[in-house]
């Protein structure tokens, strides 16, 4: 059985990767946006709303879960 990938560590996510983030806009929804991972913006090596990243289409938000890990 693998164990889930935690957005809230750095060394977990890598340009490339399918994700799913939570814009500023939509924390308070909670409503996710699907996307690659262009850049990781968090430098610590883990952020307790989760680590934030640009996706290839611009967007900026935290990571709350991963695509394609099922």
């Amino acid at each position: 059985m693998e164990k889930k990938r935690d957005g809230r560590q750095r060394r977990n996510i890598s340009p490339g990767d399918m994700v799913r983030i939570v814009l500023k806009n939509d924390q308070r929804t909670g409503k996710l946006t699907d996307g690659i991972v262009k850049d990781i913006l968090t430098n610590s090596s883990s952020h307790p709303h989760g680590i934030k990243v640009r996706l290839t289409d611009g967007q900026v938000g935290r990571v709350q879960d991963f695509g394609g890990d099922e």
